[in-house]
């Protein structure tokens, strides 16, 4: 028997001023998305922002559905989206941001399970990382790759 032990390393970051410029784009990008949610059920609006390689930013929104779980969630809605409009092309960075009643929340929300692998997967599709983050009013957290945030990402089939 070994015991392994796994360990992922981010970055910590207190405001939007702190990120490069580039960085601070996308997190702009993922709050200005929450105002797209539909949320009537939790009042919980969450935004992501797709960065493509090329520069091209797009978004997506949670979208809650009174049949539940018939909604979507922010990240899959936006990772949906680009691999729709723009199949060709890498994603290499994806932003998320989480507004309650209307406040930024104060620490960053973190993707689902479900979420995390779909991002995974497009990192696996792209071959590059996928650099995550997730933005909240006075912590935000930098991941280099999704595999920071599924260290056993499933790739088995």
């Amino acid at each position: 028997m070994t015991s392994k032990e796994i360990k992922i390393a981010y970055t910590e970051f207190t405001s939007l001023d702190e990120l490069e410029s580039k960085d601070k784009e996308l997190a702009q990008a993922a709050i200005d998305a929450t105002a797209q949610a539909y949320a009537p059920y939790s009042k919980f609006n969450v935004g992501a922002a797709v960065l493509f390689e090329d520069g091209v930013i797009v978004k997506g929104s949670n979208q809650e559905n009174a049949a539940y779980p018939s909604g979507l969630c922010a990240e899959r809605t936006a990772l949906f989206y680009a691999s729709a409009s723009r199949p060709d092309k890498a994603m290499v960075a994806i932003s998320i941001a989480a507004v309650h009643n209307g406040e930024l929340c104060e620490t960053p929300a973190t993707p689902c399970g479900a979420c995390r692998q779909v991002m995974a997967q497009y990192q696996l599709k792209s071959g590059l990382p996928m650099m995550v983050l997730l933005v909240g009013a006075h912590k935000i957290w930098k991941f280099d790759k999704v595999d920071d945030l599924l260290p056993l990402i499933f790739d088995s089939i």
